[in-house]
């Protein structure tokens, strides 16, 4: 028994379970379960596997095509075969998107039955549906990506200014600052020898050096000034007192 195909007939009409059961259960190694509509057949599914699912394209509720693309989402190794006396273009083209294995036309003769069956079990594994992480991949709009980049480029486009202000302002700050730490390091490593202290005077030196061309600007005028006031007067001292 467990040698067996289990088939999966799903019809409201009772006779096509039963031609089934007919054909397939006379010695030709298959046992057919029947239901009567897609929600009873999945109720099946979730139970045991099946090897091969039949089913009627036009049912009460969902019909097979849904159930069809319900099958394959779960089970894309698992061939469907659509019944159907309703063979429209665009259930077609549908049921084929879902990756139906082939197609049984009403009214069904053992031959049929039988030659489907076969048929359907001697396709790949794996149906030629993407599975549903790639289709879910494949559907990202490109259009949220142009857009979450488009707003990228605004925001770095409008706080560039600030950036570069930044950059101005607190250059000059991590500039010394990266110097007094070279040359307090440079005094910490090293042992207090004259060549030490001559290094720590050439750091200080070059550290103080914008400060005091600072003090240099700004007191030359007043330096000259009182270097010119101090030659007049002391050559108005050195002359000889007038009678």
């Amino acid at each position: 028994m467990s040698a067996l195909r289990k088939v999966l007939v799903v019809d409201d009409d009772p006779v096509v379970g039963k031609s089934f059961n007919r054909v397939l259960s006379k010695d030709k190694g298959y046992v057919v379960i029947t239901a009567k509509n897609a929600a009873e057949a999945l109720e099946r599914m979730r139970e045991q596997e099946y090897d091969v699912v039949f089913t009627d394209i036009k049912m009460p509720g969902m019909d097979g095509v849904e159930l069809t693309e319900r099958v394959k989402a779960r089970r894309p190794w698992t061939p469907v075969v659509i019944i159907t006396g309703y063979g429209t273009t665009a259930n077609e083209d549908r049921a084929k998107a879902a990756g139906v294995a082939d197609f049984m036309r009403k009214p069904l003769s053992p031959e049929m039955i039988e030659e489907s069956a076969a048929h359907a079990l001697m396709q790949p594994a794996v149906a030629s549906v993407a599975p549903e992480p790639a289709r879910a991949a494949e559907a990202v709009p490109v259009e949220t990506v142009t857009r979450a980049s488009n707003l990228k480029n605004v925001a770095l486009f409008l706080a560039a200014p600030f950036i570069g202000l930044a950059y101005a302002l607190l250059l000059p700050l991590v500039g010394i600052a990266m110097l007094a730490w070279i040359g307090g390091k440079a005094l910490i490593g090293l042992p207090a020898t004259r060549k030490t202290l001559h290094r720590a005077k050439d750091v200080a030196l070059f550290l103080a050096a914008p400060f005091i061309g600072l003090i240099y600007a700004v007191m030359l005028p007043f330096v000259g000034l009182a270097m010119l006031a101090w030659v007049g007067g002391k050559a108005l001292m050195s002359k000889p007192g007038v009678a």
